[in-house]
């Protein structure tokens, strides 16, 4: 599997990057084989959070064995500096291991939410002290939404992050709007060399049916040719490090092969592809989260 350099932080990171969000309610021998499937397809990098249900209990037996072979990430979702604190230190117990390899500020994705944890006594003071007291080794930010790319480009106006988590698909890419705020951002990271990372990749639109087929808040796309030249899109980008995998179990595999069959897929056999795919719009419509 490619890697790609994490910014500043110099890890070579495998351009799919897990999602353990995947693991919020499935039993541990499922995780434990889906967790395989990603090692074994040369996965490097884990991306969890103190909110993803049980991912971070899913994965705390494999610590013991693969913890210095991969670099861990988890999120706090707090907004308050006592309160990520607490979260902060749950989650290495939850984790079983004393340390981290980046903790992110999980779903800031407007400009309240940026002043609630960049502000006085908010969230970051508590994730700059897990640095300092070497539980931690860097800090980022995530955050999904419309407004997101401009949230943390600010974001990093306001603090060296060393990495952003941020939305980006084909169908958001046709927004100019959008598409001009993440390109400003991306600017930004390459500028201050923080590394990339993107969710919503395979993202189609928010659910319209109550008898959702995934355990994703959004719908997905579901065919292989779709996901692979989503994937290749996201991935044309060179500004990007990697893509976080969509928290649905069954559709890591289509994920990987992807990532396997890209180097073949020409731009206008990508464009061609996602121009077709019905009722692709904006996860961000009505979003449940």
């Amino acid at each position: 599997m490619e890697k790609r350099r994490l910014g500043r932080l110099e890890h070579q990171s495998s351009v799919l990057i897990y999602g353990a969000a995947s693991l919020a309610e499935v039993s541990q021998d499922v995780a434990d084989r889906s967790i395989q499937e990603a090692l074994d397809a040369g996965i490097n990098h884990f991306d969890t959070a103190a909110s993803y249900g049980d991912a971070e209990l899913r994965l705390g037996p494999w610590m013991p064995r693969i913890r210095d072979q991969i670099f861990l990430a988890t999120k706090t979702g707090e907004r308050e500096r006592e309160a990520a604190w607490t979260q902060i230190n749950a989650s290495l117990e939850r984790l079983q291991t004393d340390r981290l390899d980046l903790i992110q500020l999980h779903a800031v994705g407007d400009r309240e939410e940026l002043d609630k944890a960049t502000g006085n006594g908010g969230a970051l003071e508590a994730a700059i002290r897990a640095r300092d007291e070497g539980m931690v080794s860097h800090i980022g930010i995530t955050g999904h939404g419309h407004e997101a790319p401009a949230t943390h480009r600010e974001a990093l106006r306001r603090f060296p992050f060393d990495t952003v988590l941020t939305p980006l698909n084909y169908a958001l890419g046709q927004d100019a709007t959008y598409l001009a705020a993440w390109e400003d951002l991306a600017a930004e990271t390459q500028r201050v060399d923080a590394g990339l990372m993107i969710i919503k990749t395979i993202a189609r639109r928010t659910w319209t049916e109550d008898d959702h087929r995934y355990t994703t808040w959004y719908e997905p796309l579901d065919e292989q040719t779709q996901i692979t030249a989503a994937l290749s899109w996201v991935l044309s980008h060179p500004q990007v490090t990697g893509i976080a995998t969509a928290g649905e179990v069954r559709l890591l595999n289509m994920l990987i092969k992807a990532e396997q069959d890209r180097a073949t897929w020409t731009e206008s056999k990508v464009s061609e592809v996602l121009e077709k795919v019905d009722a692709y719009t904006s996860p961000f419509v009505a979003m449940p989260i």
